[in-house]
């Protein structure tokens, strides 16, 4: 689709290192500064699919850098400056191998588990008796590996994390204590704006002076599930699904299409009439997520638009 930004080749002042992710880009700037680009790319079931969402990086970017200033004196971060609505530019870091993953509620991937009769995720048991987006009696960590491009992340335990040497123990307490922290922040803004945080996903990383600090997106929709808080419980208790602030409802529309990521599977056709809708949503999401109006930045020519405004920011430095 056009006024996107599927796809960057930035060549900026002091550039050493181009990491290309999912849908982030991050330019490393004389082994000191990452510029992480939030591309309008669209990822579900690790596979990037093949037409960008118009405004979905300027919408990620945003979340993430709004949650981080809320939350930057309960955990420090890497974030310095965002010089354009679709960056971010932050410390360099040593990024942790490992995601932390925090449940609040059965559901998503916890719900797949329990229903083939599983009673233990990651190492952690979950309560008998109950049912799909029941509230555990405590959010529970559910960490995975960290895959690189093209894989799997894999469900891993704290015990195998710590037994193979992935993370130390000291360091490990301190993810810990910083992805429950994060999480009752989170709950608790989701909670202001109606809404409840399900279940949501943090990357941290040791900036040089070895300090641990909070990398990449916040509370956004790619990383988080959200439901709306009126009327939960009602639909609990009436066996009803649940109304839901996510990127579930890609997931969704791919299944219903037959595609979930598996070999010999074809994503299916995304006319453009479909790419607005989730472009649609994705805007419904910030909205509701951030509790503002949404403003849509100039996509005339946003490589360029991007480009200019990183440059002037590395030239003030």
């Amino acid at each position: 689709m056009s006024n996107t930004i599927t796809t960057t080749n930035f060549n900026f002042p002091g550039q050493k290192l181009v990491y290309r992710g999912k849908v982030r880009e991050v330019y490393n700037i004389n082994d000191e500064l990452l510029v992480m680009v939030a591309t309008d790319r669209l990822s579900a079931f690790d596979v990037v699919l093949p037409e960008g969402i118009p405004y979905k990086g300027q919408i990620l970017n945003q979340i993430a850098t709004r949650f981080m200033e809320m939350t930057a004196h309960l955990v420090p971060n890497w974030l310095i400056a965002t010089p354009d609505p679709n960056v971010a530019v932050g410390h360099l870091c040593e990024p942790f191998k490992v995601e932390m993953v925090i449940r609040g509620y059965l559901s998503g991937h916890a719900a797949r588990e329990y229903a083939l009769g599983k009673r233990e995720i990651c190492g952690v048991t979950m309560p008998e008796g109950l049912k799909e987006n029941d509230k555990f009696p405590e959010p529970i960590i559910t960490p995975t590996t960290k895959a690189d491009n093209g894989e799997h992340d894999a469900d891993i335990s704290r015990e195998e994390i710590l037994e193979k040497g992935i993370v130390s123990l000291e360091d490990y307490e301190v993810l810990e204590n910083y992805t429950r922290v994060l999480y009752n922040k989170g709950q608790e803004i989701a909670s202001d704006r109606g809404l409840i945080l399900v279940d949501t996903k943090y990357e941290f990383g040791k900036t040089k002076e070895g300090q641990i600090v909070l990398i990449d997106e916040i509370h956004t929709p790619d990383s988080s599930r959200y439901f709306y808080k009126e009327g939960y419980q009602e639909r609990q208790d009436s066996g009803e699904a649940q109304k839901q602030l996510s990127k579930e409802f890609v997931r969704q529309w791919l299944i219903a299409g037959g595609f979930q990521g598996k070999e010999g599977q074809q994503i299916p056709a995304m006319d453009e009439a479909y790419v607005n809708s989730v472009s649609e949503r994705y805007i419904e999401l910030y909205e509701n997520i951030l509790g503002e109006e949404f403003f849509k930045a100039d996509i005339s020519n946003i490589n360029e638009r991007i480009e200019k405004h990183v440059l002037e920011f590395l030239s003030q430095r």
